[in-house]
């Protein structure tokens, strides 16, 4: 494994991160492909061996559950003071005030809950999930800030919003003399790249890491075209990346595969990782070999040639954050 550090902070991370988004109780019915927690361990005990200390969930996901599963999974298989934990806030939990959004009410209670689950007094990274344009920036910074002050965060992020939204975040913070944020998680894959028009010059600009989902594009960039996996036939966010605009790119990826004699998903995950703006992109693992190629792509250092013929068929699409 290698490690970096977030963004411009001190915060030492693993150059890959745990996505958790697909384990939790399948009861909830977010995602029919939602591993249960038996099944869902090797892979918390994987990432342990790894190296992988940086590990990703949400309160949304599972309707929380996936919080609780990392939770006992950090006191079966390391140790609190060994694990990067993050989590986020935003989607809808209940019906109550409380129970979304980026109010000051909402932030507060939806922290404390998430801490509950997680069996842990403190969250290193808490990501707002989505912007929330219904509460003042200065609201919700003010009430982060608050967070971080009580010891109950370490760092803060930000995920899926525009980067005019971002800055406007950014600003009321440094304005008020609050807590700024190191990371932002955005879609970003050779499949998936609107946010290189603004967000990630200002991430570079102001040393924010980017921690990108879906860096394989829901896995289609790890696999060739036609071929389909059980997400993929089920999950209409999966399915929107089988495009025609897409195939091209992914052909892409197929050559530069064979040519290589590594899986797909390497190179793919290598294109990611050779982006100066990359902390560590976030991997989700339901079978044993995702996070192994995962780890492999570090040592896969692309050509010039080769990223260019990766790049060169990408079609520029409209940008939306699932």
């Amino acid at each position: 494994m290698q490690y970096t550090r977030l963004g411009r902070t001190g915060l030492r991370v693993s150059r890959i991160g745990l996505g958790c988004m697909s384990y939790g109780n399948a009861a909830t019915g977010m995602h029919q492909w939602t591993l249960d927690e038996d099944a869902a361990a090797p892979f918390f005990r994987q990432a342990v061996e790894l190296g992988v200390t940086f590990w990703d969930t949400a309160n949304v996901y599972q309707a929380g559950t996936s919080e609780e599963f990392v939770g006992r999974a950090i006191t079966r298989f390391s140790r609190r003071e060994d694990i990067v934990l993050a989590t986020k806030v935003s989607g809808k939990m209940h019906e109550g005030p409380g129970g979304s959004g980026l109010s000051r009410k909402a932030i507060l209670e939806q922290a404390d809950a998430s801490l509950r689950r997680l069996s842990t007094d403190y969250i290193d990274v808490y990501y707002v999930h989505r912007f929330d344009p219904e509460t003042p920036v200065e609201e919700t910074m003010s009430a982060l800030h608050d967070l971080v002050r009580a010891g109950k965060v370490r760092y803060l992020g930000a995920s899926s919003m525009w980067a005019w939204q971002f800055a406007k975040m950014q600003h009321a913070s440094v304005l008020a003399g609050g807590t700024t944020f190191s990371a932002m998680q955005d879609q970003y894959s050779v499949l998936k790249r609107e946010e290189e028009r603004d967000m990630i010059p200002m991430c570079l600009d102001q040393g924010v890491g980017l921690t990108p989902y879906s860096p394989l594009a829901k896995g289609r960039a790890a696999r060739p075209w036609g071929e389909q996996t059980a997400r993929s036939s089920t999950d209409a966010v999966a399915k929107a990346f089988d495009r025609d605009v897409d195939k091209p790119v992914v052909d892409a990826v197929h050559t530069v595969a064979e040519a290589r004699g590594v899986p797909m998903a390497q190179v793919a995950l290598a294109w990611v990782l050779s982006k100066p703006v990359v902390s560590l992109p976030i991997v989700g693992a339901t079978k044993p070999h995702h996070l192994a190629d995962a780890v492999a792509a570090l040592d896969l250092t692309l050509t010039d040639a080769e990223i260019a013929e990766l790049e060169q068929p990408y079609t520029p699409q409209d940008n939306y954050w699932w």
